[in-house]
């Protein structure tokens, strides 16, 4: 799983080394680290890294070996991948179309967000609809995609993905 973290040290010489060593004790790879000096809170300096461990028992036994080595744990969670696409339909409809079409794809597929744009009406009543979505997976990304493209066609609107 991917991880990350966000640790307090203390600002002393070794300190970042001794709190990202602990990482490879549990057998994790880290996949990056910002080091801010900057944000200082009672003498500790911020860091905040990412690492990919196997699961919970080493993600457990790395929280037991920065609580002994005095490494502060502000924040930790996993990370996980999104997949994001952008679409345009072109046509004949209004605003709650498109709102009803986003409510039914997500009774099937799980979004993390959706952004939609629209052109106001022109007199001919042909609008543009922005929609940019971001799923958890690629697969629900592939059943949107299908989804979209079947609606659309359905309703005689223009569909292009991949803007």
């Amino acid at each position: 799983m991917m991880v990350n973290a966000q640790l307090y040290v203390k600002d002393l010489p070794g300190r970042l080394v001794e709190s990202l060593e602990p990482i490879s004790l549990v057998n994790g790879n880290i996949v990056g680290v910002v080091h801010d000096r900057e944000q200082i809170v009672n003498q500790r300096i911020c860091i905040d890294v990412t690492f990919e461990i196997k699961g919970t028992p080493e993600l457990d036994q790395l929280k037991d070996i920065w609580k002994k080595k005095d490494v502060l744990i502000a924040k930790i969670g996993s990370v996980y991948k999104t997949f994001t696409m952008e679409y345009m339909l072109v046509g004949k409809f209004k605003a709650s179309f498109v709102e009803s079409v986003i409510d039914e794809a997500s009774t099937m597929m799980t979004f993390e967000c959706v952004d939609v744009t629209f052109s106001s009406q022109n007199a001919s009543s042909t609008r543009t609809a922005m929609i940019s979505a971001e799923l958890i997976s690629e697969s629900d990304l592939k059943k949107f995609d299908a989804f979209l493209m079947d609606t659309c066609k359905k309703s005689g609107i223009v569909y292009i993905r991949g803007l």
